[in-house]
């Protein structure tokens, strides 16, 4: 049996009930499998893919929290530190029901992949809670955020591990997180986390950073395989963060988005998404899409999934994970579609990635395109170091930069190993490389 296989075999035995992270590994080590067996005898010797598929550390904590009528409610944290080779851990924190321990192992090993991607010195960790911050009044999640901060600050610092934001976990919960967190250490850690608001050493971009790094991997992935990006009509689920300047970026590059969703339904405006609009029902109002529809009369709001189904040029995933199935793929490429650039991670099956590579769909997974948040975290931590901050022009222009570098060494990285166009295969490689050479470099650790 292969080196691979092996480690398939033995990763799926030792995390029999998460899907998520098996599912995360099994594409990783089929992408690099080439290079695996090019250099099979000394990884082996090194035990460098059972190193690699296992985190460093988890911590799971409770977190004891009073709500607004004085009862104590009590959910579950989470903080995996999966891969800190090539720096001090950086991931985001998730406030979701969904998170579990499966969860966060895919998404932190993932981030190790793209934190390589990005050129930036960052190992890969995330974290999170069960947490619903759905339906809470400010007060409760300042209360739960200082909660979860408590037991967190154990595990985080500027060398050592700097989370950020990401589903559910906004500037409204960073700042409270920041405040307990300088509260308890009794010092201004600015380092200690990313996303923050302006005011206090945040920096600019960092809100728009995921969704325009999508657009500007996605103008470049086109503009390299003969097509332009202005004219084209794209459709693109979530209504957060990446979604909404997902939207915004794609107006501004010349294409027409006409989708957006939420956990209830989406939205179809064949007049293209108005990002005014859209900003004052989920950023002012964190109100539902139908609100979105009663301000736009010609916006069609359909209760469920169906986004997919849209004909168009263009797909950006930008929701969560698994939020695009086999008849998802299906029906993308009989309505004409070109390309899928992911926005979120892993929002594609396995099955469904499949799919469309074999019928010639553009398809780039998220730990590349979606890279430009912790990209701009990355740049947000030099700037808390250097006690300074950069133009909102200049960070733009260095997440531009980034994110073309970035497709064209996982383009470079997929032509060396003979699998040109597999921008999956690419990123993957790409990433596990910088890695794996700097765990080989530092010894048996």
């Amino acid at each position: 049996m292969s080196y691979v296989d092996e480690i398939k075999q033995r990763v799926k035995v030792q995390n029999p009930s998460q899907p998520e992270f098996n599912q995360a590994v099994e594409e990783v080590l089929e992408s690099v499998r080439a290079v695996v067996e090019r250099n099979e005898e000394r990884y082996r010797r090194e035990a460098l893919l059972e190193r690699l598929t296992m985190p460093e550390r988890n911590f799971t904590f409770t977190i004891p929290w009073v709500d607004d009528n004085g009862n104590v409610q009590v959910n579950r944290g989470y903080r995996v530190q999966f891969n800190g080779a090539i720096g001090p851990y950086k991931g985001g924190l998730r406030f979701h029901p969904t998170v579990n321990l499966s969860v966060m192992k895919f998404l932190s090993f993932e981030q190790t992949f793209k934190n390589s991607l990005t050129g930036l010195p960052m190992g890969g960790a995330k974290g999170g809670s069960d947490f619903d911050p759905k339906g809470k009044s400010d007060r409760e999640i300042m209360r739960f955020c200082q909660s979860f901060m408590t037991e967190l600050h154990r595990y985080i610092g500027a060398d050592e591990d700097v989370p950020a934001g990401d589903i559910g976990v906004g500037a409204r919960e960073i700042g409270y997180m920041f405040g307990q967190y300088r509260r308890i250490r009794g010092a201004y850690k600015g380092g200690v986390l990313t996303g923050k608001g302006l005011s206090y050493g945040g920096s600019l971009a960092r809100t728009e950073a995921t969704g325009y790094g999508l657009l500007y991997i996605t103008q470049e992935i086109l503009k390299c395989n003969g097509h332009d990006l202005a004219g084209k009509t794209v459709v693109v689920s979530g209504a957060g963060n990446v979604a909404t300047y997902a939207i915004q970026k794609a107006w501004e590059l010349g294409a027409k988005p006409v989708t957006c969703s939420d956990s209830t339904g989406w939205i179809y405006d064949p007049e293209g998404i108005d990002v005014a609009t859209l900003r004052e029902v989920k950023e002012v109002r964190r109100a539902r899409l139908t609100e979105y529809a009663a301000l736009r009369p010609n916006a069609q709001y359909h209760e469920g999934k169906g986004v997919w189904t849209v004909k168009c040029d263009v797909a950006l995933p930008c929701a969560t994970q698994n939020e695009l199935l086999i008849d998802d793929a299906k029906a993308l490429v009989a309505n004409g579609c070109m390309a899928v650039i992911e926005g979120a991670n892993m929002p594609t099956s396995l099955d469904a990635t499949k799919y469309l590579q074999d019928n010639g769909v553009l398809f780039c997974p998220g730990k590349a395109s979606n890279a430009g948040g912790v990209a701009v975290s990355g740049l947000e931590m030099s700037q808390n170091s250097e006690r300074r901050s950069w133009t909102f022009e200049e960070v733009d222009e260095m997440l531009k930069g980034i994110m073309i570098r970035i497709f064209h060494n996982l383009d470079d990285a997929a032509r060396e190993y003979g699998m040109e166009g597999n921008y999956v295969a690419g990123a993957n490689i790409a990433g596990f490389l910088k890695v794996a050479d700097a765990m080989m470099s530092q010894g048996v650790v």
